[in-house]
């Protein structure tokens, strides 16, 4: 066994290496500056920490998000690695004391805040330690193109400059289309480096979009079918999340919230009864998930659409983090494109921006926001719809998608285009989407008359067809781009150059239109729990492992699934390992966590021979 699988088994608990992670090891080791792109749950983390053990210096991961940094810590630090996070959360006392040990050697991987690179006491020690590698985690957040650009990260470079001996460098992210991945090697100056990109496909994870009338009506019957289950439900707005979550308790469900209207102490508290399945449903805005890790989230529902695509695979892509199936279903609505419209033109969270940056920022926002409401709109596979944003397209059916699993007819709509589109030029292209919509439709409220619109031409041409229907239609032109829609705060129809083509007989509009009866196969057979795969009676001794383990959790004050995660008790409860040896062989159990736990699971194993 070599050095890198020695400290897999030893640490980890694992035999194997997962997809990438073993190659972009040996390029770090190597000596080579390594970019690694791989989805959330893939073993990101891994990734560094191996090479960081094997290496003779220090390791510094930088990364914007304390919970990551408190939860990796706490991992590294139960399975026997000494590792520390300097960042806000610490008093000057703790941040001094920790910059105390770091220079007698005590830890070997030390977590930094991008923030805390340029100060003195951080570069006092950085200038006189031993640092073998930087290692930069959510690294999208360099590239002005990316979702959630910090200006904090550009500081990086210089930091790495004024090291006496540059370190290998190496680079993580979940989200980066073609564009970020170029931005950041130039902003990052990364030399030469080996980029590794193990495919964004989650394959364990069924996407689904459902365009309800009652939101709360539709997400609460999707509780009560996944009642013994945990999730999160995200809602754009704190509003959103305390009225959601007020009825959800009123229901009886074991549901808490995170904002960041809350006090810090209430988030944490509520952030801790999530994580220890205290209350394992959580309502929450975006602020909250980033750098959780916990394995056992069945579900992620979006009450509300997300601004972009990399913020929806990214929050969704916390659903099933342990292999196993689960589901990420987005709840759409048109006030949700307004809402998010209303943020990126009102966004000034970013204190450190410019005036030409920001506007560059909010065209980008602008750009994704609409990509993202394609999605929506899309009656191809939502999964290669996914894929194709970020450059990895493949076959146009995945099988797991409320897409692919309803069934469709395809119908001509060409001769209701061109009255759609007639009916835009004649007014000059001044309206948006209801108000043609409902001119088509023959509507007589005071709003059409009020605009004239019922001396437009096409006024009733359209009466025969559902409004529901001629919206499916304008959608899917908007994603064909034969309609643009203008980028105001009350967006109007536009034709486009592709137009003409309509209008003049050159093309044909072919689409796909659901027949609003979906699969029986889908939600119910596609997702679920880890637990179905124990044998037969099994499932008393997994609940008393699980008891041993929320014990070991609370008394070490970390989440259960850095003990261990419910893939590992479930092989537990299938092989029942009778000593060490056996118990070393359970996928999770290391030599490390062995020696820490092994006795307690040991014993309750025995005692069901």
């Amino acid at each position: 066994m070599d050095e890198k699988h020695h400290i897999l088994k030893k640490y980890y608990g694992y035999d194997e290496f997962r997809e990438g992670q073993e190659t972009l090891i040996d390029s770090i080791l190597a000596g080579q500056d390594t970019f690694g792109i791989m989805p959330t749950g893939a073993g990101k983390s891994i990734c560094f920490q191996v090479p960081a053990l094997l290496l003779p210096g220090i390791t510094l991961v930088i990364s914007p998000l304390i919970s990551l940094m408190k939860d990796q810590v706490g991992a590294l630090n139960q399975m026997g690695v000494h590792a520390a996070f300097l960042n806000s959360s610490l008093t000057f006392r703790q941040y001094m004391k920790a910059l105390e040990y770091a220079r007698a050697g005590r830890y070997k991987i030390i977590y930094v805040a991008p923030e805390r690179l340029l100060t003195e006491e951080f570069q006092a020690f950085a200038l006189s330690a031993n640092i073998s590698m930087v290692s930069i985690d959510e690294v999208h957040c360099a590239s002005q193109w990316g979702q959630d650009f910090r200006p904090s990260y550009l500081k990086i470079v210089e930091f790495i400059q004024m090291l006496p001996i540059r370190p290998v460098i190496s680079a993580f992210t979940a989200t980066a289309t073609r564009e970020v991945r170029q931005d950041v090697v130039r902003i990052l100056q990364l030399r030469d480096p080996n980029i590794v990109v193990t495919g964004f496909d989650r394959k364990n994870l069924y996407f689904a979009v459902k365009t309800p009338r009652d939101k709360y009506k539709e997400l609460s019957n999707y509780l009560k079918d996944h009642s013994a289950e945990s999730g999160i439900i995200y809602c754009a707005t704190r509003k959103n999340v305390e009225e959601v979550c007020e009825k959800l308790l009123v229901e009886g469900y074991p549901v808490t919230r995170y904002h960041a209207g809350l006090s810090d102490s209430e988030r944490q508290k509520n952030q801790e009864d999530f994580i220890y399945d205290v209350k394992p449903l959580m309502v929450a805005t975006n602020a909250f998930g980033m750098g959780i890790d916990k394995s056992n989230v069945r579900f992620v529902v979006h009450y509300n659409m997300p601004k972009n695509i990399e913020s929806y695979y990214q929050e969704a892509g916390r659903a099933g983090r342990d292999g196993e199936r689960a589901e990420c279903i987005l709840l759409y609505s048109g006030q949700d494109v307004i809402t998010n419209q209303f943020f990126i033109e009102n966004n000034r969270e970013n204190e450190e921006l410019t005036s030409t940056m920001l506007k560059t920022v909010m065209e980008k926002d602008r750009e994704r926001l609409k990509k993202m409401t394609y999605y929506c709109f899309t009656n191809e596979c939502l999964r290669d719809y996914m894929l194709s944003y970020f450059g990895e397209s493949q076959d146009n059916y995945c099988g797991n998608c409320s897409n692919c699993l309803t069934q469709f007819e395809t119908v001509d709509v060409t001769d209701i285009c061109k009255k759609l589109m007639g009916c835009i030029e004649e007014s000059g292209e001044r309206f948006g989407t209801m108000a043609i919509l409902e001119a088509l439709h023959g509507s007589q409220s005071d709003k059409i008359y009020k605009l004239r619109l019922n001396h437009n031409s096409f006024y009733g041409t359209c009466k025969q067809t559902s409004l529901a229907r001629l919206r499916q239609i304008v959608n899917h032109l908007l994603v064909e781009e034969y309609l643009e829609q203008s980028a105001d705060q009350y967006p109007v129809l536009l034709l486009t150059t592709l137009s003409g083509r309509i209008l003049d007989g050159e093309d044909e509009i072919v689409m796909k239109i659901s027949e609003e009866k979906e699969h029986q196969t889908t939600a119910k057979k596609k997702a679920r729990y880890v637990t179905s795969t124990l044998p037969e009676d099994g499932s008393n001794l997994f609940e008393r492992l699980r008891r041993v383990r929320m014990d070991i959790a609370r008394a070490a004050h970390v989440p259960p699934y850095v003990v261990f995660a419910d893939k590992t008790l479930v092989e537990m409860c299938q092989y029942q390992p009778q000593n060490k040896e056996e118990m070393l062989q359970i996928s999770g159990v290391g030599e490390m966590k062995f020696q820490k736990y092994g006795a307690k699971f040991l014993e309750v194993l025995r005692h069901t021979q």
